[in-house]
């Protein structure tokens, strides 16, 4: 009974502090309304796996560093920082007027102050084995154990690394990185999950699952504008979890969610036309950006020849592989499936949007039929003539897509069937080295081309890696182990583009398309960062 009456209460309070519309007295609150239509699993920072945890652990925890909209990293909680001459030691100076939110477990219920010992407990959290966090291998790889976390006074942190990792600041810009107190998720254990207590520009509130979420401004924030002027603005960011787009969607277009993500298919068309414009029946009605998304849509082709099934399929030629490559029209399937949504991926396997891309310096595959017949020709199968059956795999989300490439290959006399599987399913089957031809994507986790190009580097073999591809060459692999000790960037960036046009060459993927963001805005909506890895930033966000 009472659970129920503190539940009823709770109810309450959100209805009283967000019917901004029937109450005069809160009028003036500003109020970010969003939808999180694939649910919350967790707000703990140890657990920020997918978006949603990403978006929201980003409003209410910190880090060392942030990211700007071009991915640069810059301070936060970090001032300023040293990376010794082997690359091997970095050392932070921490700002001192970062504190906690409230919480009872503090004293007299205030937060306390952050020190250097608070990331030391919050990054050993992260390979420690009793808490199991899926951001494990942020460290795992780069450090021997808690001993490489140093706290040499309370406003100096110190990591030591195993073996140099240059885009390792980018690495410490994931919200896995963000500081928790020690004393809070120890008392709370495993309810550390619902009762986070972070830095952020909010505070959490209350959490419903499923229902309703709501985080408050945090009136102690550190950061400020160019002005001078504390952060957040916004009093109050308010979550609901629709989970059907559509219904979502509808809510949005009443006015009652001020921010919508992405574009579904089952209204695509009403929204874009083919070629990515609003619809006229939506002009002016609220806003819609599209922006540069830090994922690669592929399809994936086993290389590996001392794998049975690979000796048994013609895709063990590479110029089969570069024929596939060649009679895929991009465009058109961007226009026509995607409502001008992505770009065409003609410059390699890293995306446009990654720092250091560069259209001109990598050359991957513009759609030429005419070659492709000519290298399928080459390969000793004229007009496709006497080359057995491909099977193409794939998800039912992704049917329409390789449909198309199935129509694309069959035209240049290439016959693919297509498998459609379980995401699971076939998720296992790549990890296995096991299927021969396959749709994929590639998400960063980070601002830095070292994250794509770790799915060719042999050492990353399945099922332990993300080589899907088996795609195994020692002068690939030079270039990756030599760029570890490159700490120029540009230098670092022109070895990128060297093994990304090696991959090319090789055609161990067909990269189809870099993706691209959509996010939908009410037209009183401000100061919303846009950024290539999709991150929701909410403390700068002026609404009325």
């Amino acid at each position: 009974m009472r659970g129920s009456f503190k539940y009823i209460f709770w109810i309450f309070c959100v209805i009283l502090v967000f019917s901004c519309k029937e109450n005069n007295d809160h009028k003036d609150k500003k109020v970010f309304n969003i939808n999180l239509d694939q649910g919350l699993t967790s707000i703990d920072p140890a657990f920020a796996r997918n978006q949603n945890a990403i978006w929201m652990t980003n409003q209410i925890f910190n880090g060392l560093v942030q990211i700007d909209s071009s991915l640069q990293t810059i301070p936060c909680i970090a001032k300023s920082w040293q990376v010794s001459d082997d690359a091997l030691t970095y050392t932070f100076n921490l700002r001192n007027d970062v504190y906690f939110h409230d919480d009872p477990i503090f004293k007299s219920g205030k937060g306390r102050k952050v020190i250097a010992s608070d990331f030391v407990y919050s990054f050993y959290r992260l390979i420690d084995p009793k808490v199991a966090s899926s951001g494990g291998w942020i460290f795992n790889d780069k450090v021997k154990d808690k001993n490489n976390f140093i706290a040499l006074n309370d406003s100096t942190f110190q990591i030591k690394l195993v073996r140099p990792f240059p885009p390792f600041m980018s690495l410490l810009t994931t919200q896995y990185c963000s500081v928790v107190p020690k004393e809070v998720v120890e008392h709370y254990g495993k309810d550390f999950r619902s009762h986070p207590i972070g830095t952020g520009p909010f505070t959490f509130k209350y959490w419903k699952e499923g229902e309703i979420l709501v985080l408050l401004k945090n009136p102690h924030y550190f950061e400020k504008d160019a002005k001078g002027k504390s952060l957040p603005y916004l009093d109050a960011v308010k979550a609901t979890f629709i989970t059907d787009k559509q219904s979502g969607f509808m809510s949005f277009l009443k006015k009652d969610l001020d921010f919508y993500y992405n574009v579904d298919g089952s209204y695509r068309d009403d929204i874009l036309t083919k070629s990515g414009k609003m619809t006229s029946k939506y002009k002016g009605k609220f806003t819609l950006t599209k922006s540069p998304y830090l994922c690669t849509e592929y399809v994936g082709i086993l290389v590996d020849t001392n794998l049975s099934i690979v000796k048994k399929s013609p895709l063990r030629q590479r110029k089969i592989r570069q024929a596939i490559n060649y009679a895929i029209d991009r465009d058109r399937l961007i226009k026509y499936l995607r409502n001008g949504i992505g770009v065409a991926a003609t410059s390699g396997f890293i995306p446009k949007g990654m720092p250091g891309f560069d259209s001109l310096a990598v050359h991957g595959y513009a759609y030429n039929p005419k070659l492709a017949a000519q290298l399928l020709a080459e390969a000793g199968f004229p007009e496709g003539k006497g080359m057995p059956e491909v099977t193409l795999n794939t998800t039912t989300t992704y049917k329409d897509l390789i449909e198309f490439i199935q129509g694309e290959l069959t035209a240049i006399g290439i016959k693919v069937k297509i498998d459609v599987s379980p995401s699971a399913s076939l998720r296992d089957l790549m990890s296995k080295n096991n299927v021969n031809f396959f749709r994929g994507s590639w998400l960063a986790d980070y601002g830095d081309g070292e994250n794509f190009l770790s799915m060719f580097y042999s050492k990353n073999k399945v099922p332990y890696g993300p080589n899907y591809t088996a795609f195994y060459n020692k002068a690939f692999d030079q270039l990756f182990e030599q760029s570890y000790y490159e700490t120029n960037n540009e230098k670092r960036f022109e070895l990128y583009r060297k093994m990304d046009q090696m991959v090319m060459d090789y055609s161990p993927v067909v990269p189809l398309f870099y993706d691209q963001s959509v996010v939908m805005l009410q037209n009183n909506i401000s100061g919303y960062s846009f950024n290539p890895l999709s991150l929701m930033v909410l403390k700068r966000i002026r609404k009325g």
